[in-house]
């Protein structure tokens, strides 16, 4: 094999492996490309998971403002309660003063 004929076989051999390069690439391509209708739904799917991200952070703010409220409102309750209740301790400890004062005036 001389020179010339050496330089046309590796000349045939790398256009030979070209070509195979190309079609291996052609079909990954064809294979792997995602079809416009998909695009379109995917882009879709994205929009309505933002949309839900937004109602899922509309809702957290929601649900905190109203436990800071219903926390609130407990607190005020239980104050009324704790006056509440003092005020029966003492009504009650007033009710047993006079029945003792009235029945120290009924034995006296």
């Amino acid at each position: 094999m001389n020179r010339t004929e050496f330089i046309l076989v590796t000349a045939l051999v790398l256009f030979v492996a070209f070509c195979l390069g190309w079609f291996a690439n052609w079909l990954v391509h064809r294979f792997i490309r995602v079809p416009q209708s998909d695009v379109g739904e995917l882009e879709k799917m994205a929009q309505e998971l933002h949309e839900a991200e937004e109602t899922r952070d509309q809702a957290i703010t929601y649900l905190q403002q109203r436990e800071a409220e219903l926390t609130n409102q407990l607190s005020q309750t239980e104050a009324e309660l704790s006056a509440t209740m003092d005020g029966l301790r003492e009504a009650r400890h007033e009710a047993e003063r006079l029945r003792a004062e009235l029945e120290k005036r009924r034995a006296g």
